[in-house]
């Protein structure tokens, strides 16, 4: 009974972040829209970038959705193995990392073309995203080795996998 309401609440969270989603998808449209009206030049080129940032984010909302969906609530999986460790982590830094770095290039943009203070936050970014991409190949380092102990663990993943093809 427990672990149907922890699948129900995790359904909410995942239609939460998939909304999350479609409202930045529209607030970047509208920015870009207002961009490009103004006509084309440096004003809407940021306009743009702005647009591209926000869609970053809701990349990000999206695949949590997704993932949550997938393995919360589909595939009813209880994250205790290091394969489920492994693959949920690896699922949710792949979206994180790609929204830092997109980030890191917009407030590149950004401060490159109006304030040059901006380009401290940027290198910021970008250093988070090399010391991320860091600690997640010695995490997958680490929990192959792991998971060379748990055979049945990776076979039952890989079972788990096909319910969602």
């Amino acid at each position: 009974m427990l672990m149907r309401v922890f699948s129900i609440i995790h359904g909410l969270m995942a239609l939460l972040f998939a909304c999350a989603a479609l409202v930045l998808i529209v607030i970047a449209g509208h920015i870009g829209a207002i961009a490009v009206a103004t006509g084309l030049d440096r004003v809407a080129a940021q306009g743009v970038i702005e647009a591209v940032g926000l869609l970053a984010a809701a990349v990000v909302a999206l695949q949590i959705a997704q993932t949550i969906s997938e393995e919360e609530v589909i595939r009813d999986a209880h994250i205790s193995g290091p394969t489920r460790v492994r693959r949920f982590l690896s699922r949710f830094m792949v979206v994180v990392v790609v929204a830092l770095a997109i980030e890191g290039l917009v407030a590149t943009f950004k401060g490159a073309n109006e304030d040059p203070a901006h380009l401290l936050y940027a290198a910021g970014i970008i250093a988070a995203v090399a010391l991320l991409l860091a600690g997640w190949g010695i995490f997958i380092r680490f929990n192959c080795h792991a998971e060379a102990l748990e055979p049945e663990a990776m076979a039952a993943a890989k079972r788990e996998d096909r319910k969602l093809e």
